[in-house]
């Protein structure tokens, strides 16, 4: 069971009303359930969000955020723990390390950096976490076409088609996350 939910998400809002609202009901839903909240530190865009909601109704929320993003992605003062590192790769080694699974909300390249992080780690067995991508409003459409086409041509093993689980709807992905099974590639 999952008590340690790593969420990657954008530190802009995006374009659509329905990435915060869906980011926001993320944070609830921990809360609400006893997860402790693990993201990128960021008091802005989906991070802010997924965090302030979390915060909202008491849950437990770690940010990990680099020095030199601090002022960029303003950190967020009002989480319960705040860890500041100094590099991108610890930024990330950390949250996996306090995390017992990941999901990926709409974001931008960083976003897919740590979605792909994840990933490749699983590859070469260096966790076996469940991995979500959570598609919503159909966000990451083409990304999950091309995820598939690397599989078909032979580029990624197609046991890691089973780990990057991937829904629309939040309440199915964390129910996938939860029965999930290691899969190496």
């Amino acid at each position: 069971m999952i008590r340690s939910l790593c969420v990657f998400c954008g530190s802009r809002r995006g374009s659509d009303e329905l990435y915060a609202t869906e980011a926001r009901r993320i944070g609830q839903f921990l809360a609400k359930h006893g997860i402790r909240l693990i993201y990128g530190g960021g008091s802005v865009g989906l991070m802010g969000e997924v965090a302030d909601a979390c915060l909202a109704e008491g849950g437990e929320v770690i940010g990990v955020i680099t020095h030199d993003l601090m002022a960029r992605e303003v950190g967020h003062s009002g989480v319960t723990d705040l860890r500041i590192v100094s590099t991108m790769a610890e930024r990330k080694q950390t949250m996996a390390e306090l995390s017992d699974g990941f999901v990926s909300l709409p974001g931008g390249v960083g976003t897919l950096d740590e979605l792909f992080e994840m990933v490749t780690w699983t590859q070469l067995s260096l966790h076996d976490k469940p991995n979500g991508l959570l598609n919503v409003a159909g966000y990451y459409d083409g990304l999950v076409d091309f995820y598939d086409t690397m599989i078909q041509r032979g580029f990624l093993p197609g046991t890691l088609r089973n780990q990057l689980l991937i829904d629309h709807s939040w309440e199915s992905l964390w129910s996938r996350l939860n029965e999930a099974r290691p899969a190496h590639g």
